[in-house]
């Protein structure tokens, strides 16, 4: 693993005290880690104040660290446990859709959140801008653990048996609870996706 994955080395960094590399792993995580937890805690602070509590319980954990996973999937581990205990303690509460165009790091959003796309006008930004506040409210109604399964795997690139492992369940029961909410997503997105743009008003 240490000779497989960079974050684990950095991390043995950590657990050595070398100066720098736990600010670096922060740099690295922070706005991913806000991101995914923002939509399944429904508050930004909140969010916020989670990601810090994975970082303080990664640093505590730091002199006991042995490699037995690549590093993000430990990572995500400690932040899924403190998210559905926080969502348990809590209750459901839906999330609130992040502000669009915010980029100046204090409220971060995951990038694939945002659509593809070349188009530059006034009116393809609209468009753009439209369709992530879709997606991210077509997210918001999935249960924690279907949020968590979907974030995972789409934006941090996970397979089913990394998520598995975060989530405590098996490949089968992860490969599962992704369809159960793609087919709800889809539902969701199906009717704009099937729709064309609407037209840009005269003299746009």
């Amino acid at each position: 693993l240490e000779a497989r994955d960079p974050e684990v080395r950095l991390m043995l960094q950590i657990r050595d005290d070398a100066p720098g590399a736990f600010e670096a792993m922060v740099a690295r995580y922070q706005n991913r880690l806000v991101a995914v937890l923002f939509h399944i805690v429904g508050d930004q602070d909140e969010a916020e104040d989670l990601s810090q509590e994975v970082f303080l319980r990664v640093y505590r954990a730091r002199k006991g660290y042995r490699p037995k996973s690549k590093f993000s999937t430990w990572l995500f581990t400690i932040a899924n446990n403190l998210a559905m205990n926080h969502a348990r303690t809590k209750g459901r509460k839906p999330a609130v859709p992040m502000p669009v165009g915010v980029s100046d790091g204090s409220r971060a959003e995951h990038p694939a959140l945002h659509v593809a796309g070349r188009e530059t006008t006034a009116s393809a930004q609209m468009r753009k801008a439209e369709m992530s506040e879709i997606v991210r409210d077509a997210l918001s109604v999935l249960k924690e653990d279907q949020k968590m399964a979907v974030l995972l795997n789409k934006f941090e690139g996970m397979s089913y048996a990394e998520i598995g492992q975060v989530m405590n369940r098996s490949p089968a029961a992860v490969k599962s609870l992704l369809a159960r909410a793609r087919n709800e997503l889809r539902e969701r997105l199906e009717p704009y996706l099937d729709s064309e743009p609407p037209a840009s008003p005269p003299g746009a």
